[in-house]
């Protein structure tokens, strides 16, 4: 029998401008919806502006769960769309 852990793959981006890199990285970190985790950020700024540009990309890392299966296919199988298989182990 396998066991494997499981969670959904959700991601969500923003953009948004502020005048230093870490007024821009508050904002962003400010709208982190619980159970969510910052994973990406990319700064820029424009020629001639005193404003940063952040782009940031968040992902879902919560809502994790085990399945079982008698074989790794089967317990493949068992992935709903939209889900990752995280880990596999021997139960």
């Amino acid at each position: 029998m396998l066991s494997g852990r499981i969670r959904p793959v959700d991601t969500k981006e923003i953009t948004l401008e502020a005048e230093s890199v870490a007024a821009a990285r508050a904002r962003a970190q400010a709208q982190v919806p619980a159970g969510w985790a910052m994973t990406d950020v990319a700064v820029t700024m424009a020629k001639a502006s005193v404003m940063i540009s952040l782009s940031a990309r968040f992902a879902r890392r919560d809502g994790a769960t085990d399945i079982e299966a008698e074989d790794m296919a089967s317990l493949r199988a068992l992935v709903p769309d939209g889900w990752q298989l995280l880990s596999v182990r021997e139960s």
